[in-house]
Order: C-alpha cells, then structure tokens, then sequence
C-alpha cells in the first residue's frame, strides 16, 4: 500500500509486544535465514558450472530399417472379381502361399481354353511357316534349272553362230572359187573365138566354150547366194542367243519374284508365330494372376477388398501384410535449424511409448528406461510437415530394443556438446541454435588435409 500519510502507525502502535511479532524479527531467524541464502547461493552457482549435454529433441514412430520389411500392400496387376479368400485377418502366411483367387471381369479373357487355343494357332503357323520355307526351297531348285537350261541354251545358239560363221567362210572361199573360174572360162572362150575366126578352131569349140562360161556364171551366181545365206544364218544366231537370253531372263525374274514372296510370306509367318507366342506367353502369366500370393512371409492385417464378387481395377490394393522378420528402426524429424549438427553415425537416445522412462536431457548418463541408438540415414529433402526425416538405428553397443509394434510412438534426443548449464540457460533466453560443431572422425580428417 502507499504510504499517503504522515502518521506512522508503527510509532504509536508497539508491535514488539505481539508474539508474532516477536517470533518473526528475532535475530536467530536472520542468522538462520542467512545461512540459508549464502548455502542456496554457493549451490546455484556450483550447478550453473555443472556440464550439460546439449541436444535435440524429435518425435517420431517405429519403422524398419529396410525397406522390404515394412508394412506392404498387396495389388492386383489385372483387374478381376474376388471369388475366394484363402487367408482371414491375423493369419501367418509364408511367402508363395494363396491369399485369394480371382477371376477375369474382360470379355477379351473369359475363354477358359484361351491358352490351349494360342498354343494350336502356334502349331499352325508354324506349319505354315514350314510350307514356306519348302516353297522357297523348292523355287530354288526350279530356278537353279532355269540357269543351267539358260546356260545349255545359250551354249547351243553360241555353237549356231559359230556354225554359221565358218560356213560363210566356206561360202566365201567357194564363191572366190567360181570367180576365178569364170575369169579362166571368160579367157578361154575369147581365145577359142580368136582362133575361131583365123580358121585354126571349129564352131563346135566355140560353142561349148560359150556354154561352159555359161554355167560358170550361173555357178558363181549360186555361190553368191549361198553366201549370203550363209551371213544371214549367223544374224539368225544371234537374233536367237538375245531371244534365249530374253526369255529366260524372264524365266528367271518371275521365279526370283516367287521365291522373294514365299519367303516375305515365310518371314510374315514367322512374326504371327512370334506374336502368338508372346500372347501365349501373356495368357500364360496372366492365368497364374488369378492367384494373388504372398510376396514374403509376414501377417494378414487387414483385408482391403472384402466379400465375395467384388470387382476391382488393375493396381488396386486387395490386402496389408506385415513382413514377420525385420529389423526396427525409428523415424524421427527435426527442424531445418537443427539439421547441420546431425550427422550418420551419432549417438541418440530413445524413448518408446508405453515403456516407463525419467529422462534428463541434459544428463543422459542420469536418464532411467531410454535406449541407445545411431542415426544411419539423413533426407536431404523437407517432409511435408516442414522438418527433414531422419532415420536411427540400434545401437550395438547399448541396451537391445525392446519388443515393440511397428507404428509405436518414440521420443528421441540427439546429443551434441558438453557445455556449463549457464551457458545453456543463457543460449536457451536468446533463443539461439545448440553449438555448431563437427564429429570428432570429421575434425581429425579436416586436421589431417591441412
């Protein structure tokens, strides 16, 4: 209260009387309470001098530290409808087993012997393919007999012009021949009429002169056509080697031109039996779809699709399973501010839920029911919840985790420096970050490149 008065109540009013009074402003209670405070004081300041392990906090949950052994959901890779459950919720299942059957909802697929009926289209293209291939073979036998007639034929007409060309030879050298006899037969018969008109040859000789330079002529004319017959049966010889080598060229083309189809044919063949057994293949694969398994050995948690009938597209999840062999591990967060004093390898202490705990976080050594572990994955990339994911495994050299459900709840605290508990209180006041600083595997590294 404000002291708004110049009458002291204290000076006509003796309070020394009171026992109260008296119990309160004895001397022995200031000595005491004296005491009290330089005790308290000297404590205070020995605790702001103990060292207090800095550290960052996270919450997080339990996972597994591979990724094959967490909780999986099992799809389909074809759309179908469930027609029996071969598993219930909670059941054990080793990997390979039968969770359900499915059948087909495709027109495309409903034939049961589809498979049966590609693999007989199959056999039949592949006779076809046979039939070709004995086409071809045998368009290669006919137009290999076509070349060797050609060749036969061509040797033939060759053998002609050859005929032909020494028969004008002969020709020629017999109508040379009838020309040196009419010039011999023409001197004769004017040296026969010489002597014919000086009285020394009779008419006789002269006409049977005339009459042999007569058919002189008449022979010589003869050998002349014979000669030219002769020139004209080599034009035919070769008229007849181009004709051989016309027709049989398109003997030849139009065998060429069918061995060429029934070999495009065969290769056509071939593809269909390629494609038809790739679909076999397909409707063999897909057949075996029809019986959803279990990718590993694990638990049915849940089912996903329930009831009998129900349709379902391609990559739709049908159920979870829970991998029953796998290694825990806890995924934690921490803030962006705190993600350059975390490094791989450094030591964190956990607190699962649902097991009793007294944490001191500044003094892990003090802390009762938490466990050891080492971080093994950093993400190098913000979570959607604004901190970045880090991933810690058992520590070796620590407790054994207990025996926990994946999905459990569990507090973590990384530890950093030792520093005085002032200098925590004072960087906590500030709001300032934990010390920065590096592991000592890092800065004996840093010391050894300089």
């Amino acid at each position: 209260m404000l002291n708004i008065t110049h009458n002291k109540l204290n000076e006509k009013v003796d309070l020394s009387e009171y026992s109260a009074i008296q119990k309160v402003f004895h001397k022995r209670h200031y000595k005491y309470f004296n005491r009290f405070l330089k005790i308290f004081t000297v404590i205070v300041v020995i605790i702001l001098f103990i060292p207090w392990t800095q550290n960052i906090s996270g919450n997080g949950f339990l996972t597994t530290l591979k990724p094959d052994q967490r909780p999986q959901t099992i799809q389909s890779p074809i759309p179908g409808r469930i027609e029996k459950w071969y598993v219930k919720e909670g059941d054990f299942v080793k990997a390979g087993d039968t969770i359900l059957f499915i059948s087909e909802v495709k027109n495309a697929y409903f034939d049961p012997n589809l498979v049966e009926r590609t693999g007989q289209q199959i056999k039949a293209k592949s006779l076809s393919v046979s039939a070709y291939e004995g086409k071809v073979k045998a368009l290669e036998s006919q137009l290999l007999a076509i070349t060797n007639e050609r060749d036969l034929k061509l040797q033939q007409a060759r053998n002609k012009l050859i005929q032909s060309k020494l028969k004008v030879q002969s020709d020629s050298i017999d109508f040379e021949a009838a020309k040196t006899n009419i010039s011999i037969a023409q001197r004769q018969y004017d040296r026969i009429v010489q002597l014919e008109k000086e009285g020394l040859k009779a008419l006789t000789d002269v006409e049977e002169k005339r009459l042999k330079l007569q058919e002189t002529q008449a022979k010589l004319i003869s050998q002349e056509n014979k000669l030219l017959a002769s020139k004209n049966g080599i034009i035919n010889a070769q008229v007849e080697i181009n004709r051989v080598r016309a027709e049989y060229t398109d003997k030849i083309s139009k065998s060429q031109s069918d061995r060429y189809t029934a070999r495009s044919n065969q290769f056509d063949a071939q593809a269909q039996v390629t494609k038809l057994e790739n679909q076999y293949t397909n409707y063999e694969m897909r057949t075996n779809m029809h019986y959803i398994k279990a990718p590993q050995s694990g638990f049915i948690n849940r089912a996903l699709r329930s009831g009998v009938g129900e349709t379902f597209k391609e990559g739709d999840r049908l159920v979870n399973i829970m991998p029953s062999i796998y290694d825990l591990a806890v995924e934690t967060y921490v803030k962006p501010i705190d993600l350059p004093l975390i490094h791989i390898g450094e030591k964190v202490r956990i607190q699962f839920d649902g097991w009793p705990a007294i944490v001191f976080s500044g003094w892990p050594n003090a802390s009762y029911g938490t466990y050891g572990g080492k971080i093994v994955a950093i993400e190098t990339f913000i979570s959607d919840n604004g901190k970045y994911r880090v991933l810690i495994a058992p520590d070796p050299s620590d407790h054994e985790w207990p025996k926990i459900q994946v999905g459990s709840g569990a507090n973590t605290l990384a530890l950093l420096e030792d520093v005085p508990i002032w200098f925590e209180l004072w960087r906590q006041l500030n709001g300032f970050p934990p010390n920065y600083y590096q592991p000592n595997g890092k800065e004996t590294q840093k010391s050894k490149k300089k």
